[in-house]
């Protein structure tokens, strides 16, 4: 794992900025760094040492110089690429799958991309031809950012190293504030900076003399076989699952794994049998800290748990190094707890195994169950929509929600997990106009795809690409990466999805008549079933829990005084001003202290655009 920098050489003291560019990514990579540099190209490399510790350093070369990679990530398939590569003949000088990839670059061209097995990013230079090759992994595990301006195309993992640029022009893109406060977080393609892009996952771009271009290599193509039951199903996840969690734990350095409550970093723990396992957790309210579970698990397993109690000072303090380390506003508490974790975890080693994406995968969200989940859904579409116009002119009430949500498709009211501020609500709250689309411009293009399918296949269709890897990938790089620890996720492993893709939705998100036990299994149940079967007797309740993910005591912290005079603060600051009409935040403030309704996860929306609006923008930022 590591990380990366570079542009197109059209700078003077180009080693300069270069230097500077990369101490602003030394946290991906405290173990090493390396540089190239001709009259085309600057490229620079952080490197977190993990495979080929002696021999792996980066920028890497083919045989004649001619080609030169900067590549952050794991190719968990490297070995078997490399042997038929050998027999293809080329020649090795180093055991790494960074050289796996340059010489499979030489040999496949962008059809390496297909063939790989893992989490990626990375950009080749070809000297001959001036031309950039830049790709990113099938997910969007790992990040890659990228920008033209004044004549320099600059790219690289994180994109507070373009700040240090002489090209770079640092403006907020008011477009995207707008886009986050329904989403909380950036959903498009364009940034919080005005003129940075990310790549999608599962693309790749050419850069050259004639332009730019970018195309998609990999698709999800969920085609449900309704053939064999659910016991071939459950065995099927259980062969893929430990086939992955094998592959992920490739490594020269000790692998632990992450351990909440829940089912899938249990799963992954189980059947890794790793020695070590980290959990943290907030006071001694099980609503909040799951840490007792955690314990209790390891020591069934006979694994060493290690965890931390998280004072509401510590998570208060370090909410600017968080946003910091997020390049862009980021809503989701969780991400701090997830900080912590990763903190506590690389004091002991490298590597980590995590839970990520099995609930897009398998269909875990407990939102997935709504489709056809009442006798109210069988109503007609056009009654309910009517009945759901007139409720949403009523006063709000208890209970009308209910009426206006199924008075709508899921392709009208399903943007994603977090919905936070509608159209209506964002234009009043913001002091500036944008020209933000509504939330269903930016999810038609995925809907589209699956216009065939079955709402809950559309649902996890539009997580899988947004949700996930909006929110839920990137504060697990950033996270981890903040703390120089390398973060494995092997639910997000193209043979686990290929597998997914396959399991009929009846399996993923299961009605009663598939039920046989006392506990309701309604999401995840053919993959809950799985890890039963994975998973030792006396840990077998895991499975059944109520999933938590990090839970963290917003809603209650804000109706404390301290912490309310801290937000209500940055409300009514100047850097609020320019953006919004305080008197409306103010009131979402009070109104959630007084108990009229808890508009908490409004109110960190907003705070933390605030916070991070403080350290990139901010007259007295000690951080850009």
């Amino acid at each position: 794992m590591c990380g990366y920098v570079g542009f197109t050489n059209t700078v003077d003291n180009a080693n300069v900025v270069l230097k500077k560019m990369m101490e602003r990514i030394r946290h991906r990579g405290p173990d090493g760094e390396g540089q190239y540099i001709d009259d085309g190209i600057a490229l620079g490399h952080r490197r977190l040492s993990i495979i080929d510790l002696d021999a792996g350093a980066q920028p890497m070369y083919n045989e004649d110089g001619s080609l030169v990679i900067v590549f952050n990530g794991e190719i968990y398939n490297y070995k078997e690429i490399r042997e038929k590569l050998v027999s293809a003949g080329h020649t090795f000088s180093t055991n790494s799958d960074t050289e796996v990839l340059i010489h499979g670059y030489e040999e496949y061209g962008k059809d390496l991309l297909p063939k790989l097995r893992g989490m990626f990013s990375f950009v080749i230079w070809n000297k001959k031809k001036k031309e950039l090759f830049g790709a990113r992994d099938f997910f969007g595990i790992k990040p890659l950012y990228y920008a033209e301006m004044d004549g320099a195309f600059i790219f690289g993992s994180e994109i507070k190293s373009f700040l240090d640029h002489p090209s770079f022009k640092k403006e907020l893109n008011e477009t995207a504030l707008e886009n986050y406060l329904t989403f909380q977080y950036s959903p498009a393609e364009e940034t919080f900076f005005n003129g940075v892009f990310r790549l999608p996952p599962a693309h790749y771009f050419i850069k050259n003399s004639e332009g730019f271009r970018r195309e998609r290599y990999w698709e999800i193509n969920f085609d449900a076989d309704e053939k064999p039951e659910l016991d071939e199903w459950v065995n099927r996840i259980s062969d893929v699952m430990h086939d992955s969690v094998e592959a992920h734990k490739v490594s020269d350095v000790e692998v632990g794994s992450f351990l909440s409550s829940g089912v899938d970093s249990s799963y992954v723990a189980a059947i890794a049998n790793v020695d070590k396992t980290f959990t943290v957790g907030f006071g001694t309210d099980e609503r909040y800290n799951e840490i007792g579970w955690a314990k209790n698990f390891s020591k069934a397993i006979g694994k060493e748990n290690t965890s931390k109690v998280i004072t509401p000072e510590e998570y208060w303090d370090i909410l600017p190094k968080i946003q910091y380390h997020m390049d862009e506003p980021l809503a989701d508490p969780s991400a701090v707890a997830l900080y912590f974790v990763c903190n506590i975890a690389s004091e002991k080693l490298k590597v980590v195994l995590s839970g990520e994406g099995a609930d897009e995968i398998f269909g875990g969200y407990n939102v997935y169950s709504e489709p056809g989940g009442t006798v109210y859904d069988k109503v007609p579409m056009g009654i309910r929509k009517e009945i759901g116009k007139l409720c949403s002119r009523l006063p709000a009430r208890r209970g009308l929600n209910f009426f206006i949500r199924k008075g709508k498709t899921i392709e009208e009211r399903f943007i994603g997990n977090a919905y936070m501020f509608s159209p209506a609500e964002r234009k009043a709250l913001l002091a500036v106009k944008t020209d933000a689309p509504l939330p269903q411009a930016l999810t038609a293009p995925y809907y589209d795809r699956v216009r065939d399918k079955d709402d809950v296949t559309k649902m996890q269709y539009l997580d899988l690409h947004m949700w996930m890897a909006g929110d839920i990938l990137l504060k697990a790089d950033r996270m981890s990466m903040a703390n120089s620890l390398e973060l494995r996720v092997p639910f997000l492993d193209k043979e686990v999805m290929k597998l997914a893709e396959k399991i009929p939705t009846r399996y993923r998100v299961t009605r009663k008549e598939f039920t046989d036990e006392k506990t309701k299994y309604i999401t995840k149940y053919a993959m809950r079933k799985a890890a039963k079967k994975d998973t030792p007797p006396q840990t077998a309740k895991t499975a059944a829990k109520k999933k938590l993910g990090f839970p963290v005591p917003i809603r209650v912290w804000l109706r404390e005084e301290k912490y309310y005079d801290i937000v209500k603060e940055k409300f009514t600051s100047e850097n609020s001003k320019q953006y919004f009409n305080t008197d409306v935040l103010v009131k979402l403030l009070d109104d959630h202290r007084a108990g009229v309704r808890d508009n908490s996860r409004k109110i960190w929306t907003v705070f933390s655009f605030l916070i991070w609006y403080d350290v990139f923008f901010g007259a007295e930022s000690k951080y850009a």
